[in-house]
């Protein structure tokens, strides 16, 4: 697993999405499976495909006359990542700033609430 970060653009997630899902997959059916939900040419998604093994947030092994790929960064890495960013860019850092500001924007749920909770409480217990 890489250990520097790894920026991943958004339409590089999605290639990372299907590798995260069922990996090892050949370019093809990277191809494949991208195509299912979004309109974009082949080699555009080969293009993301190249970027993501130049990062290191990819690897390819070869299988005889083929590549199989498969993800080096993993989902909870980028997850970690990605919020870390989020928080930093937009909130200063600090978590209360974005939870007040989907609890005045944003519906949350009764369900949303009551995990939020949970959180809060495991968080209390841990610092006891």
């Amino acid at each position: 697993m890489p250990q520097t970060t790894v920026p991943i653009s958004e339409a590089e997630s999605r290639v990372m999405e299907v590798l995260w899902q069922d990996a090892p997959l050949t370019s093809e059916q990277i191809v494949a499976a991208v195509q299912l939900n979004s309109d974009w040419h082949e080699k555009t998604i080969r293009t993301l495909l190249n970027r993501l093994l130049g990062k290191g947030a990819v690897e390819a092994t070869r299988d005889s006359r083929r590549y199989l790929y498969s993800p080096l960064l993993s989902r909870a890495q980028w997850q970690s990542q990605e919020s870390h960013s989020l928080l930093d860019r937009v909130f200063g850092g600090r978590v209360a700033p974005l939870l007040a500001h989907f609890s005045q924007h944003e519906k949350l749920s009764a369900k949303d609430v009551a995990e939020l909770r949970k959180l809060v409480d495991a968080i209390e217990r841990k610092g006891r």
